[in-house]
C-alpha cells in the first residue's frame, strides 16, 4: 500500500489576485455555515464579539494593495478548514471599513498595518499577530487559540489515534492514521516520524527510506524526524546482526572483555525487541572501557534512546544507569 511516498502534495502559488471568497455565511464544502465570511462594520458585532462567545473568531484584517495579504489567507482559510468547524474566519477589508478601524484602533488594536490577524474568545481579544506567518505557525497560533477554548484540532485527535495504533501493534491502521494527517498538514514532524516508524514496524523499509527522503528540509533537524532517522538505521543495522545472535552470545560467554562482540550484541538484541537487554550490553561496555572506540558504546544507546522515544520506559530506566555511570 502507499501512504504517502510519492504523492507530494503541490506547493501552493501567490495568487496574482484576491481569491474568490465565499459570500456570507456560505462555506467551503464539509463546515458549518458561517465558518469562513467576509465581514464588515455593520456585521462586526454579531460576526465577531457574539460569534467569539461560542467559538474562537480570528479577524484577518486585510487590503487589495497588500502583497502579503495575498499569501496570508489562503493560509489562515487551509487551518480554518483544517480546524473542522471548530473555530471561525471573518475577513475585514480596511480600505472597506475604515470607520471600524479607526473605532478598533481606539481601542488599542494596532491596525495600522496589515496583515494583522486578531483573535477573539467571549467578546474579548484573546491574541494577535502581524505579518505573513508561515503556515506551520498559523497552526500552532489556532492551536493555542482552540486549546484555552477547551478544543483541539481535529489533526490533534488523529495524530493520537495513530500513535495508540502503533503502539497498540497495529502499523497499518497507525500509517493509514499518519499518512491522513501529512495529506492536512504536510509539515508536520510527528506525522512524517510516525510515518516511518508505522513502515519500519510493517518491515518496509523500502517505504520508510521513501518516506524519509520526502521530509521537508525545514523539518529534517526536529526531534521525531530525528528518531526516525535513527530506528531506520538501527533496523538496517539490526538485521544484518539478528542472524548471528547466537554467535555474539557465545563470543560474549567466552570473553565478557570482547566489546566488539557485545557492541553487536546490543544492536541485535535491540532488533529482536529486547531493548532492556541492549541497553545492559551497552552499558556494560561503558562501564568497563568508556573510550572504547571513541565512545561508541554510548553514542550507539543515545542513538537507541532517540529511536525508542524520550519519553520510552526503556530509555527512562537506561538513561538513569548511564547518569549514574558518567557521574560516579
Amino acid at each position: 500500500m502507499d501512504y504517502i511516498i510519492g504523492k507530494k502534495p503541490p506547493a501552493p502559488s501567490a495568487p496574482a489576485a484576491r481569491p474568490a471568497t465565499p459570500a456570507p455565511g456560505a462555506a467551503p464544502p464539509g463546515l458549518p455555515p458561517g465558518t469562513i465570511v467576509d465581514g464588515d462594520q455593520k456585521t462586526f458585532m454579531a460576526d465577531v464579539i457574539e460569534a467569539s462567545r461560542k467559538m474562537p473568531v480570528l479577524v484577518d484584517f486585510w487590503a487589495t494593495w497588500c502583497g502579503p495579504c495575498k499569501t496570508l489567507t489562503p493560509a489562515l482559510e487551509r487551518v480554518v478548514r483544517a480546524a473542522g468547524g471548530g473555530v471561525r474566519l471573518v475577513k475585514i477589508d480596511i480600505d472597506k471599513n475604515r470607520a471600524l478601524v479607526q473605532q478598533l484602533t481606539q481601542l488599542g488594536l494596532p491596525l495600522q498595518s496589515v496583515p494583522t490577524v486578531a483573535a477573539f474568545w467571549q467578546g474579548q481579544i484573546a491574541d494577535m499577530f502581524q505579518g505573513a506567518l508561515p503556515e506551520s505557525d498559523i497552526k500552532r497560533f489556532v492551536e493555542a487559540l482552540l486549546k484555552m477554548a477547551g478544543g483541539s484540532m481535529p489533526s490533534a485527535d488523529l495524530l493520537a489515534e495513530a500513535r495508540a495504533a502503533l503502539e497498540a501493534g497495529q502499523p497499518e491502521e497507525a500509517a493509514d492514521g499518519f499518512s491522513a494527517l501529512l495529506n492536512e498538514d504536510p509539515e508536520s514532524p510527528e506525522a512524517w516520524g510516525g510515518l516511518i516508524r508505522a513502515l519500519l514496524a510493517m518491515g518496509d523499509e523500502t517505504q520508510a527510506n521513501d518516506a524519509l527522503a520526502q521530509v521537508p528540509k525545514k523539518i529534517a533537524d526536529h526531534a521525531e524526524i530525528a528518531g526516525a532517522r535513527s530506528a531506520l538505521a538501527l533496523a538496517e543495522e539490526g538485521r544484518r546482526a539478528t542472524g548471528q545472535l547466537g554467535n555474539f552470545e557465545r563470543r560474549v560467554t567466552a570473553n565478557p572483555d570482547d566489546h566488539e562482540a557485545r557492541y553487536e550484541l546490543a544492536t541485535a538484541l535491540n532488533a529482536a525487541g529486547k531493548r532492556a537487554e541492549a541497553a545492559d550490553a551497552l552499558l556494560h561496555i561503558v562501564r568497563h572501557d568508556r573510550a572504547w572506540r571513541d565512545d561508541a558504546a554510548r553514542q550507539q544507546l543515545l542513538k537507541f534512546f532517540a529511536a525508542w522515544g524520550f519519553d520510552d520506559p526503556a530509555t527512562l530506566a537506561a538513561r538513569r544507569k548511564l547518569s549514574a555511570l558518567l557521574f560516579s
